[in-house]
């Protein structure tokens, strides 16, 4: 129903920039989640979408239409863009009925105050125009029915908001929201209010409702379990600038950077510095975790100097350009500055010490914790520092010298605090980044 792009779209306060530069695309029925820290700017990008915003520049367009442009002095109202908000607090009014509240907006007008079908289009003349009139009753009526039914309250609709449930308030507030046919619906951290059980199971609603209705959804949450169940797509977002756009399996696997890698994942990605060179078969030969010998090999054969020089590359173009933009008249210097992110070495007594800065041969290993096997044929010996069985899979974080290792363990396997293990890695997806700069080098298999 609709397809949103952002070309260049930057908000900021005086010199601190709350969306910087972000270019991004939507295609027509996505399932999009601005996923980030708060403070990041995932929520003033959805305003900015939506209009509740105004960018200090760029441009947004909303199937090839303008909603902004600062050059063209373009900026649509809020409620000429044909969107939809459900926002963190429900805002149903207590002195009306369920019915009333859905009806609540569908009394004024909808989009040029057009008439509905019953399948929430708007009806048009011969000439495709959309006469302005207000509804009639039967009109309101039809599109009541017909969003209750999708969000399945059709039984709610003589009781008041507090007469129900928090999913069932929940309910109506998108019920409303979709009543007056939004091809986009925007939704602000919409099920924070409610219990763990309660949110899970609004998730899979929404998953339904997402097929059902057809429409393109952008959703910001924080939470990033419900980025990776919802989202056709993931657009992570940290100080302002996009870190990662893509499907959430690839943004875990496969993440850009380490902000990235730690962010996505429960429980956390483990981090291991490692310090080494290439030889000639390929193999990054490392030293890891004080004393033990390690090599990395990385996927397709991929050469770490090359990597390097592409890098450099790719880095330089962006340099020039964020340089040509300084020389353009109005150009603010940005005061929260971007910064290589800060990654957790997990310890058991925490005495880093102030160290030299890291050279190329520097690396970080990200190592997802099911990616640890525990087994006695394990290269590494550790020592169970805790484990939290959950019935299906147990967490258990294992000493090895003064780190901790994170790792899964599915099935109902037992350990004990204090009991001796031994480990190993396992799989192709263990990820290789740059201590220099943070960025992703490839994904490769460790060997002990």
């Amino acid at each position: 129903m609709a397809r949103i792009e952002l070309r260049d779209v930057t908000k900021r306060w005086g010199s601190y920039y709350a969306v910087e530069h972000l270019d991004l695309t939507i295609e027509d029925n996505a399932f999009v989640t601005l996923l980030g820290p708060s403070g990041c700017g995932k929520t003033t990008t959805l305003r900015m979408i939506a209009g509740l915003e105004t960018p200090t520049e760029g441009r947004i367009t909303i199937d090839g239409v303008p909603m902004f442009d600062s050059e063209m002095g373009i900026n649509v109202p809020p409620n000429k863009r044909r969107v939809g908000f459900l926002f963190q607090n429900y805002a149903l009014w207590p002195n009306m009925t369920v019915f009333q509240n859905i009806a609540f907006g569908l009394s004024n007008i909808n989009e040029s105050g057009a008439a509905v079908n019953d399948a929430g289009e708007v009806v048009r003349d011969e000439t495709g125009k959309a006469p302005a009139r207000k509804l009639t009753k039967e009109e309101i009526k039809r599109a009541v029915d017909r969003v209750s039914a999708i969000v399945k309250i059709g039984q709610f609709m003589d009781r008041y908001p507090s007469e129900l449930s928090g999913g069932q308030q929940q309910r109506v507030a998108i019920a409303r929201t979709l009543a007056p046919g939004p091809r986009v619906l925007f939704m602000d951290e919409p099920l924070s209010n409610l219990d763990a059980k309660l949110r899970l199971e609004m998730r899979s609603e929404l998953q339904r409702l997402h097929l059902s209705t057809g429409s393109t959804f952008v959703y910001v949450t924080h939470d990033q379990m419900e980025a990776m169940t919802l989202a056709t797509r993931i657009c992570l977002i940290d100080n302002g600038v996009l870190q990662q756009y893509d499907e959430p399996l690839t943004v875990y696997n496969k993440p850009n950077n380490l902000f990235v890698a730690d962010f996505v994942g429960n429980p956390a990605v483990n981090f291991i510095e490692a310090s080494g060179t290439q030889d000639g078969n390929g193999a990054l030969n490392l030293s890891i975790l004080e004393d033990h010998k390690a090599s990395f090999l990385p996927n397709g054969g991929l050469k770490i100097a090359d990597w390097y020089a592409q890098d450099d590359k790719a880095q330089a173009e962006i340099k020039a350009k964020r340089d040509e933009r300084a020389k353009q008249p109005g150009y603010v210097e940005k005061t929260n500055k971007d910064t290589v992110f800060n990654y957790n070495i997990a310890r058991v007594v925490d005495n880093e010490e102030k160290r030299p800065a890291p050279t190329r041969q520097d690396f970080v290993l990200g190592v997802r914790p099911e990616f640890i096997k525990i087994d006695d044929s394990g290269a590494i010996e550790g020592e169970v520092f805790s484990a939290m069985p959950t019935g299906m899979e147990t967490t258990v974080k294992i000493r090895v010298g003064n780190f901790l290792l994170t790792a899964v363990v599915f099935g109902g396997v037992v350990y004990k605090i204090g009991q001796k293990v031994r480990l190993s890695f396992s799989g192709d997806n263990i990820m290789l980044f740059s201590r220099e700069n943070g960025r992703m080098i490839g994904n490769g298999t460790i060997q002990l």
